[in-house]
């Protein structure tokens, strides 16, 4: 019973949640993100090259025979994921410059002066009477 306590305790603390959000939210953008450059980047690219479809592209190692798939080094694919890693990489690193910007800015806002104690504001009642006597 103590283990599936400690484990309930674990997946309910906000860490363990707000991970899991960003672990789907992260997947659904690499989703948009590879779909961007999949019908939108890529194939102004590839007819500017000469109508070339990167994910086409690759080195057959083994012709098929006899019932044997052909061996294709995939480099197209190869070179897709890595223009897809480099988009996300690169919004990723303006979301979070985005976000040190505006905990920069937070931080120096002045903070707000300490309330006095009350010890503070009796003296200064007190003095205040004092005053008014003299």
């Amino acid at each position: 019973m103590g283990m599936l306590q400690e484990f309930k305790e674990f997946a309910v603390k906000g860490n363990v949640i707000d991970m899991a959000v960003g672990i789907v939210i992260g997947s659904a953008f690499g989703k948009i993100v590879s779909s961007f450059v999949q019908d939108v980047l890529m194939p102004p690219i590839g007819l500017l090259i000469g109508g070339v479809d990167f994910t086409k592209l690759g080195l057959i190692l083994k012709r098929a025979a006899d019932g044997t798939p052909e061996v294709v080094l995939a480099y197209g694919k190869f070179i897709q994921t890595v223009v897809d890693f480099t988009i996300i990489a690169f919004a990723i690193f303006l979301v979070v410059k985005a976000i040190n910007a505006a905990k920069k800015k937070e931080e120096e806002k002045p903070a707000e002066p300490p309330k006095p104690s009350k010890e503070e504001i009796l003296l200064t009642e007190i003095r205040d009477i004092l005053k008014q006597k003299s």
